[in-house]
Protein backbone atom coordinates (compact mmCIF):
# COMPACT_ATOMS: atom_id res chain seq x y z
CA UNK A 1 0.00 0.00 0.00
CA UNK A 2 1.30 3.12 -1.29
CA UNK A 3 1.45 5.87 1.66
CA UNK A 4 -0.29 8.78 0.78
CA UNK A 5 1.14 12.67 1.59
CA UNK A 6 -0.07 14.23 4.80
CA UNK A 7 -1.69 17.55 5.13
CA UNK A 8 1.35 19.41 5.56
CA UNK A 9 2.51 18.25 1.92
CA UNK A 10 0.63 20.80 -0.01
CA UNK A 11 2.31 23.71 1.87
CA UNK A 12 6.20 22.20 1.81
CA UNK A 13 7.43 21.03 -1.29
CA UNK A 14 10.14 17.88 -0.66
CA UNK A 15 13.57 18.20 -2.97
CA UNK A 16 13.81 14.46 -3.02
CA UNK A 17 10.51 12.23 -1.42
CA UNK A 18 11.63 9.07 -0.14
CA UNK A 19 11.54 7.06 -2.98
CA UNK A 20 13.63 9.76 -5.65
CA UNK A 21 17.26 9.05 -6.19
CA UNK A 22 19.83 11.79 -6.36
CA UNK A 23 22.43 11.73 -8.94
CA UNK A 24 25.64 10.13 -6.54
CA UNK A 25 27.61 12.78 -6.57
CA UNK A 26 24.57 14.58 -5.14
CA UNK A 27 23.54 11.54 -2.88
CA UNK A 28 27.09 10.85 -1.33
CA UNK A 29 27.44 15.13 0.03
CA UNK A 30 23.64 14.53 0.97
CA UNK A 31 25.09 11.38 3.06
CA UNK A 32 27.82 12.94 4.50
CA UNK A 33 25.93 15.15 5.69
CA UNK A 34 23.77 12.56 7.58
CA UNK A 35 26.64 10.80 8.89
CA UNK A 36 28.37 14.35 10.20
CA UNK A 37 25.18 14.74 11.68
CA UNK A 38 24.89 11.29 13.70
CA UNK A 39 28.53 10.36 14.19
CA UNK A 40 29.08 11.69 17.59
CA UNK A 41 25.89 10.07 18.94
CA UNK A 42 26.94 6.34 17.32
CA UNK A 43 30.20 6.66 19.06
CA UNK A 44 29.23 8.06 22.02
CA UNK A 45 28.10 4.94 23.65
CA UNK A 46 30.77 1.94 22.97
CA UNK A 47 33.52 4.96 24.21
CA UNK A 48 31.18 5.72 27.86
CA UNK A 49 31.08 1.54 27.86
CA UNK A 50 34.60 0.98 27.13
CA UNK A 51 35.51 3.85 29.68
CA UNK A 52 33.43 2.40 32.43
CA UNK A 53 34.32 -1.44 32.12
CA UNK A 54 38.15 -0.23 32.18
CA UNK A 55 38.89 -1.51 28.27
CA UNK A 56 42.25 -0.78 26.68
CA UNK A 57 42.80 1.66 24.15
CA UNK A 58 43.20 -1.74 21.92
CA UNK A 59 39.86 -3.11 22.95
CA UNK A 60 37.72 0.30 23.30
CA UNK A 61 38.82 0.92 19.73
CA UNK A 62 37.48 -2.38 18.11
CA UNK A 63 34.09 -1.64 20.06
CA UNK A 64 33.87 1.79 18.45
CA UNK A 65 34.80 0.54 15.07
CA UNK A 66 32.35 -2.46 15.39
CA UNK A 67 29.28 -0.27 16.21
CA UNK A 68 30.18 2.06 12.97
CA UNK A 69 30.12 -1.17 10.89
CA UNK A 70 27.06 -2.65 12.39
CA UNK A 71 25.01 0.95 12.42
CA UNK A 72 25.88 1.23 8.51
CA UNK A 73 24.62 -2.52 8.02
CA UNK A 74 21.46 -1.92 9.79
CA UNK A 75 20.85 1.84 8.26
CA UNK A 76 21.08 -0.34 5.08
CA UNK A 77 18.37 -2.64 6.79
CA UNK A 78 16.28 -0.03 7.58
CA UNK A 79 16.10 1.94 4.90
CA UNK A 80 16.31 -0.34 1.66
CA UNK A 81 14.32 -3.15 3.41
CA UNK A 82 14.75 -6.88 3.25
CA UNK A 83 11.77 -8.62 2.95
CA UNK A 84 9.52 -7.39 6.20
CA UNK A 85 12.78 -6.09 7.64
CA UNK A 86 13.06 -2.25 7.62
CA UNK A 87 10.66 0.59 7.10
CA UNK A 88 11.68 1.18 3.88
CA UNK A 89 12.35 4.99 4.92
CA UNK A 90 15.27 7.55 5.33
CA UNK A 91 16.18 6.10 8.87
CA UNK A 92 19.86 6.11 10.25
CA UNK A 93 20.87 3.60 13.08
CA UNK A 94 22.93 3.50 15.89
CA UNK A 95 23.72 2.30 19.28
CA UNK A 96 21.43 4.76 22.12
CA UNK A 97 22.20 5.52 25.64
CA UNK A 98 19.49 3.48 26.92
CA UNK A 99 21.67 0.41 26.60
CA UNK A 100 23.83 2.04 28.71
CA UNK A 101 23.95 1.29 32.19
CA UNK A 102 22.47 -2.01 31.58
CA UNK A 103 25.50 -3.14 29.49
CA UNK A 104 28.12 -1.65 31.83
CA UNK A 105 26.22 -3.91 34.38
CA UNK A 106 26.73 -6.83 32.17
CA UNK A 107 30.14 -6.24 31.36
CA UNK A 108 31.27 -5.41 35.02
CA UNK A 109 30.31 -9.18 35.56
CA UNK A 110 30.87 -10.95 32.36
CA UNK A 111 33.14 -8.56 30.30
CA UNK A 112 32.04 -8.00 26.76
CA UNK A 113 30.97 -11.63 25.79
CA UNK A 114 28.10 -11.17 28.59
CA UNK A 115 27.30 -7.76 26.88
CA UNK A 116 27.14 -9.49 23.33
CA UNK A 117 25.57 -12.65 24.89
CA UNK A 118 22.55 -9.94 26.49
CA UNK A 119 22.44 -7.95 22.94
CA UNK A 120 21.52 -10.78 20.53
CA UNK A 121 19.42 -12.79 23.36
CA UNK A 122 17.36 -9.21 24.45
CA UNK A 123 16.80 -8.57 20.81
CA UNK A 124 14.55 -11.34 20.45
CA UNK A 125 12.21 -9.58 22.70
CA UNK A 126 12.24 -6.53 20.35
CA UNK A 127 11.81 -8.80 17.28
CA UNK A 128 8.99 -10.48 19.35
CA UNK A 129 7.08 -7.06 20.18
CA UNK A 130 7.22 -5.61 16.38
CA UNK A 131 4.37 -8.38 15.82
CA UNK A 132 2.17 -6.61 17.97
CA UNK A 133 2.70 -2.52 16.14
CA UNK A 134 0.05 -3.27 13.74
CA UNK A 135 -3.28 -3.65 16.57
CA UNK A 136 -1.39 -0.58 18.76
CA UNK A 137 -0.94 2.03 16.13
CA UNK A 138 -4.77 2.73 15.99
CA UNK A 139 -3.74 4.53 19.94
CA UNK A 140 -1.58 7.00 17.54
CA UNK A 141 -3.77 9.39 16.17
CA UNK A 142 -2.40 12.82 14.89
CA UNK A 143 -2.65 14.08 18.55
CA UNK A 144 -0.45 11.47 19.66
CA UNK A 145 1.83 11.90 17.13
CA UNK A 146 2.16 15.50 17.16
CA UNK A 147 2.94 14.95 21.08
CA UNK A 148 5.57 12.37 20.43
CA UNK A 149 7.40 14.34 17.52
CA UNK A 150 7.61 17.75 19.48
CA UNK A 151 8.95 15.93 22.32
CA UNK A 152 11.64 14.36 20.48
CA UNK A 153 13.38 17.72 18.90
CA UNK A 154 12.33 19.45 22.89
CA UNK A 155 14.06 16.19 24.77
CA UNK A 156 17.31 16.70 22.01
CA UNK A 157 17.55 20.27 22.62
CA UNK A 158 19.78 19.94 25.85
CA UNK A 159 22.05 17.71 23.72
CA UNK A 160 22.27 20.12 21.08
CA UNK A 161 23.39 23.18 23.57
CA UNK A 162 25.60 20.96 25.39
CA UNK A 163 27.32 20.73 22.04
CA UNK A 164 27.14 24.13 21.55
CA UNK A 165 28.94 24.95 25.30
CA UNK A 166 31.94 22.43 24.21
CA UNK A 167 30.51 18.99 25.61
CA UNK A 168 29.10 18.05 28.53
CA UNK A 169 32.21 17.62 30.98
CA UNK A 170 34.54 20.23 28.96
CA UNK A 171 36.91 21.58 30.87
CA UNK A 172 35.94 24.76 28.65
CA UNK A 173 32.40 24.54 28.57
CA UNK A 174 30.47 27.78 27.61
CA UNK A 175 33.06 29.25 27.04
CA UNK A 176 33.01 32.60 24.72
CA UNK A 177 34.74 30.64 21.97
CA UNK A 178 32.88 27.72 22.19
CA UNK A 179 29.54 29.51 21.83
CA UNK A 180 30.62 32.12 19.28
CA UNK A 181 31.94 29.11 17.12
CA UNK A 182 28.52 27.65 17.37
CA UNK A 183 26.67 30.65 16.97
CA UNK A 184 28.67 31.97 13.68
CA UNK A 185 28.20 27.84 12.45
CA UNK A 186 24.36 28.49 13.41
CA UNK A 187 23.97 31.63 11.25
CA UNK A 188 25.91 30.19 8.80
CA UNK A 189 23.94 27.03 7.96
CA UNK A 190 20.59 29.29 8.48
CA UNK A 191 21.36 31.59 6.19
CA UNK A 192 23.04 29.18 3.50
CA UNK A 193 19.73 26.94 3.94
CA UNK A 194 17.36 29.88 3.46
CA UNK A 195 19.06 32.18 0.77
CA UNK A 196 21.07 29.38 -1.00
CA UNK A 197 19.93 27.61 -4.37
CA UNK A 198 19.92 24.19 -5.50
CA UNK A 199 22.99 22.16 -3.50
CA UNK A 200 23.91 25.10 -1.51
CA UNK A 201 20.68 24.91 0.34
CA UNK A 202 19.63 21.18 0.54
CA UNK A 203 23.47 20.29 1.73
CA UNK A 204 23.86 23.16 3.83
CA UNK A 205 24.52 21.06 7.03
CA UNK A 206 27.09 19.27 5.37
CA UNK A 207 28.82 22.68 4.11
CA UNK A 208 28.27 24.53 7.41
CA UNK A 209 30.19 21.88 9.52
CA UNK A 210 32.60 21.57 6.95
CA UNK A 211 33.48 25.23 7.13
CA UNK A 212 33.09 25.32 10.74
CA UNK A 213 35.85 22.43 10.92
CA UNK A 214 38.27 24.51 8.85
CA UNK A 215 37.51 27.81 10.84
CA UNK A 216 38.58 25.54 13.95
CA UNK A 217 41.56 24.27 12.94
CA UNK A 218 43.59 27.66 13.24
CA UNK A 219 41.45 28.35 16.46
CA UNK A 220 42.99 24.79 18.06
CA UNK A 221 40.57 24.02 18.47
CA UNK A 222 40.68 20.36 16.50
CA UNK A 223 43.04 17.81 18.18
CA UNK A 224 44.35 15.65 15.41
CA UNK A 225 46.41 13.52 17.61
CA UNK A 226 43.40 10.29 17.60
CA UNK A 227 43.97 10.49 14.25
CA UNK A 228 47.49 9.31 14.07
CA UNK A 229 47.16 6.81 16.49
CA UNK A 230 44.31 5.05 14.76
CA UNK A 231 44.86 2.26 12.88
CA UNK A 232 44.38 2.20 9.37
CA UNK A 233 42.75 -1.21 9.17
CA UNK A 234 40.43 -3.01 11.66
CA UNK A 235 38.12 -5.86 10.44
CA UNK A 236 35.22 -6.43 12.64
CA UNK A 237 34.79 -10.28 13.59
CA UNK A 238 32.40 -12.29 14.07
CA UNK A 239 32.10 -13.35 18.07
CA UNK A 240 35.62 -12.33 18.44
CA UNK A 241 35.06 -12.08 22.69
CA UNK A 242 32.85 -15.08 22.64
CA UNK A 243 29.26 -15.57 23.71
CA UNK A 244 28.59 -15.70 27.55
CA UNK A 245 25.08 -16.24 28.23
CA UNK A 246 23.30 -15.42 31.45
CA UNK A 247 19.57 -14.85 32.07
CA UNK A 248 19.72 -12.54 34.33
CA UNK A 249 21.95 -10.46 31.94
CA UNK A 250 19.30 -10.86 29.31
CA UNK A 251 16.39 -9.53 31.59
CA UNK A 252 18.10 -6.68 32.27
CA UNK A 253 18.36 -5.27 28.11
CA UNK A 254 14.67 -6.18 28.18
CA UNK A 255 13.60 -2.83 29.74
CA UNK A 256 15.88 -1.25 27.34
CA UNK A 257 14.73 -2.81 24.53
CA UNK A 258 10.71 -1.85 25.48
CA UNK A 259 12.10 1.58 25.21
CA UNK A 260 13.82 1.43 22.30
CA UNK A 261 10.48 -0.12 20.78
CA UNK A 262 8.59 2.95 21.97
CA UNK A 263 11.12 5.27 20.64
CA UNK A 264 11.36 3.80 17.46
CA UNK A 265 7.48 4.03 16.55
CA UNK A 266 7.85 7.34 17.09
CA UNK A 267 10.74 8.43 14.82
CA UNK A 268 9.29 6.71 12.20
CA UNK A 269 6.28 9.22 12.74
CA UNK A 270 8.76 11.57 12.71
CA UNK A 271 10.45 10.68 9.99
CA UNK A 272 7.17 10.66 7.69
CA UNK A 273 5.78 13.73 9.17
CA UNK A 274 9.46 15.65 7.92
CA UNK A 275 8.94 13.17 4.90
CA UNK A 276 5.28 14.36 3.99
CA UNK A 277 3.91 10.88 4.32
CA UNK A 278 2.12 9.00 6.44
CA UNK A 279 3.36 6.23 8.19
CA UNK A 280 1.53 2.75 7.98
CA UNK A 281 1.09 0.24 10.85
CA UNK A 282 3.06 -2.02 8.81
CA UNK A 283 5.70 -0.09 7.79
CA UNK A 284 6.24 1.05 11.51
CA UNK A 285 6.26 -2.54 12.12
CA UNK A 286 8.38 -3.38 10.10
CA UNK A 287 10.75 -0.25 11.51
CA UNK A 288 11.12 -1.82 14.60
CA UNK A 289 11.42 -5.39 13.08
CA UNK A 290 14.95 -3.62 11.52
CA UNK A 291 15.82 -2.49 15.08
CA UNK A 292 15.56 -6.32 16.70
CA UNK A 293 17.06 -7.89 13.72
CA UNK A 294 19.75 -4.76 13.53
CA UNK A 295 20.39 -5.40 17.12
CA UNK A 296 21.41 -9.16 16.88
CA UNK A 297 23.38 -8.25 13.52
CA UNK A 298 25.52 -5.44 16.04
CA UNK A 299 25.63 -8.18 19.38
CA UNK A 300 27.80 -10.37 16.38
CA UNK A 301 29.96 -8.26 15.43
CA UNK A 302 30.88 -6.91 19.13
CA UNK A 303 29.17 -3.53 19.47
CA UNK A 304 26.03 -2.57 21.13
CA UNK A 305 22.17 -2.54 20.49
CA UNK A 306 20.82 -0.67 17.24
CA UNK A 307 17.98 1.78 16.97
CA UNK A 308 16.40 4.15 15.26
CA UNK A 309 18.33 7.78 15.34
CA UNK A 310 15.81 10.55 16.01
CA UNK A 311 19.09 13.32 14.87
CA UNK A 312 18.21 12.97 11.65
CA UNK A 313 14.97 13.76 11.68
CA UNK A 314 15.53 17.65 11.80
CA UNK A 315 18.15 17.40 8.94
CA UNK A 316 15.03 15.55 7.20
CA UNK A 317 12.60 18.66 7.57
CA UNK A 318 15.77 21.67 7.18
CA UNK A 319 16.94 20.06 3.99
CA UNK A 320 13.76 18.58 2.52
CA UNK A 321 15.78 15.71 1.45
CA UNK A 322 13.85 12.31 2.72
CA UNK A 323 15.20 10.06 -0.09
CA UNK A 324 16.23 6.58 1.63
CA UNK A 325 18.31 5.92 -1.31
CA UNK A 326 20.60 8.65 0.10
CA UNK A 327 20.88 6.94 3.44
CA UNK A 328 21.53 3.10 1.75
CA UNK A 329 24.61 5.17 0.81
CA UNK A 330 24.79 6.71 4.10
CA UNK A 331 25.42 3.11 5.38
CA UNK A 332 27.94 1.97 3.07
CA UNK A 333 29.93 4.59 3.79
CA UNK A 334 29.80 4.06 7.67
CA UNK A 335 30.73 -0.04 6.80
CA UNK A 336 33.69 1.49 5.36
CA UNK A 337 34.73 4.31 8.33
CA UNK A 338 34.13 1.31 10.19
CA UNK A 339 36.83 -0.74 8.57
CA UNK A 340 39.06 2.04 8.16
CA UNK A 341 39.39 3.36 11.61
CA UNK A 342 41.83 6.37 10.52
CA UNK A 343 38.59 8.26 8.57
CA UNK A 344 36.40 7.63 11.24
CA UNK A 345 38.67 9.06 13.69
CA UNK A 346 39.08 12.64 11.26
CA UNK A 347 34.83 12.95 12.00
CA UNK A 348 35.48 11.68 15.65
CA UNK A 349 37.37 14.37 16.12
CA UNK A 350 35.22 17.61 15.14
CA UNK A 351 34.77 20.42 17.44
CA UNK A 352 31.28 19.84 19.33
CA UNK A 353 30.17 23.64 19.02
CA UNK A 354 30.05 22.89 15.21
CA UNK A 355 27.84 20.23 15.96
CA UNK A 356 25.69 22.65 18.61
CA UNK A 357 25.42 25.24 15.76
CA UNK A 358 24.04 23.12 13.49
CA UNK A 359 21.67 20.67 15.67
CA UNK A 360 19.94 23.55 17.53
CA UNK A 361 18.22 24.24 13.87
CA UNK A 362 17.45 20.79 13.30
CA UNK A 363 16.62 19.62 16.80
CA UNK A 364 14.17 22.42 16.73
CA UNK A 365 12.24 22.06 13.40
CA UNK A 366 11.61 18.81 15.11
CA UNK A 367 9.71 20.22 17.73
CA UNK A 368 8.10 22.47 15.22
CA UNK A 369 7.03 19.91 13.50
CA UNK A 370 5.45 18.37 16.35
CA UNK A 371 3.63 21.81 17.05
CA UNK A 372 2.65 21.64 13.02
CA UNK A 373 0.69 18.67 13.46
CA UNK A 374 -1.14 19.46 16.94
CA UNK A 375 -2.14 22.91 15.13
CA UNK A 376 -4.12 20.72 12.74
CA UNK A 377 -6.05 19.03 15.80
CA UNK A 378 -8.96 20.32 17.52
CA UNK A 379 -7.84 21.31 20.73
CA UNK A 380 -10.40 21.13 23.32
CA UNK A 381 -10.06 21.23 27.08
CA UNK A 382 -9.52 17.46 26.99
CA UNK A 383 -6.31 17.87 23.97
CA UNK A 384 -4.66 20.62 26.51
CA UNK A 385 -4.74 18.23 29.44
CA UNK A 386 -2.90 15.76 27.17
CA UNK A 387 -0.75 18.17 25.45
CA UNK A 388 0.46 19.62 29.00
CA UNK A 389 0.81 16.90 31.14
CA UNK A 390 2.42 14.58 28.33
CA UNK A 391 4.79 17.62 27.92
CA UNK A 392 5.81 18.35 31.55
CA UNK A 393 6.82 14.50 32.38
CA UNK A 394 8.82 14.39 29.21
CA UNK A 395 10.63 17.75 29.60
CA UNK A 396 10.77 17.17 33.30
CA UNK A 397 12.26 13.96 33.09
CA UNK A 398 15.10 15.19 30.66
CA UNK A 399 16.03 18.43 32.35
CA UNK A 400 15.59 16.54 35.63
CA UNK A 401 16.85 12.66 35.30
CA UNK A 402 17.61 12.43 39.10
CA UNK A 403 13.88 12.87 39.94
CA UNK A 404 13.64 8.29 39.00
CA UNK A 405 16.64 7.34 41.88
CA UNK A 406 14.45 6.26 43.64
CA UNK A 407 12.39 3.94 41.76
CA UNK A 408 13.16 0.60 41.14
CA UNK A 409 15.91 -0.19 38.11
CA UNK A 410 13.21 -1.50 35.46
CA UNK A 411 11.04 1.57 35.75
CA UNK A 412 13.78 4.29 35.99
CA UNK A 413 14.78 2.20 32.76
CA UNK A 414 11.21 2.75 30.94
CA UNK A 415 10.78 5.98 31.91
CA UNK A 416 15.00 7.50 32.35
CA UNK A 417 13.94 8.89 28.49
CA UNK A 418 11.89 11.81 27.82
CA UNK A 419 10.58 10.37 25.24
CA UNK A 420 8.53 7.11 26.27
CA UNK A 421 7.61 9.13 29.52
CA UNK A 422 5.88 11.56 27.13
CA UNK A 423 4.69 9.05 24.95
CA UNK A 424 3.51 6.65 27.61
CA UNK A 425 1.35 9.97 29.59
CA UNK A 426 0.04 10.84 25.80
CA UNK A 427 -1.25 7.69 25.04
CA UNK A 428 -2.51 6.42 28.73
CA UNK A 429 -4.47 9.73 29.24
CA UNK A 430 -5.95 9.74 25.79
CA UNK A 431 -7.70 6.74 27.00
CA UNK A 432 -8.81 7.31 29.94
CA UNK A 433 -9.72 10.96 29.47
CA UNK A 434 -12.95 9.62 27.24
CA UNK A 435 -14.14 12.91 24.62
CA UNK A 436 -17.76 14.60 26.16
CA UNK A 437 -20.55 14.10 24.25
Amino acid sequence: MTEKPTIQAQETQMVYGIDDKPPMGVSIVLALQHILAAFAGIIAVPLVVGSALGLDVKDTSFMVGATIFASGLTTIIQSRGVGPVGSRVSGMMGTDFTFVNPSISVGAKFGIAGIVAATITGSLIEIVLSRFIKPLMKFFPPLITGIVVALIGITLLPVSIDWAAGGSGAADYGSVKNLAVAFVIMLFTLFLNHFGKGMWSTASVFIGMVFGYLVCIPLGMVDLSAVKDAAWIEIPNVLRYGFKFDLASTLSFVPAYIVSTIGTVGIMMAIGEASNVKVSSDRAASGVLADGVGSMISGLFGAGPNTAFSQNVGLIALTKVASRHVMIIAGIILAILGIFPKLSALISVMPQPVLGGVGVIMFGLVAAQGLKTLASVHLGDRELLIISVAFALGIGVTVRPEILQGLPGALQMILSSGISTGTLAALILNIVLKEKR
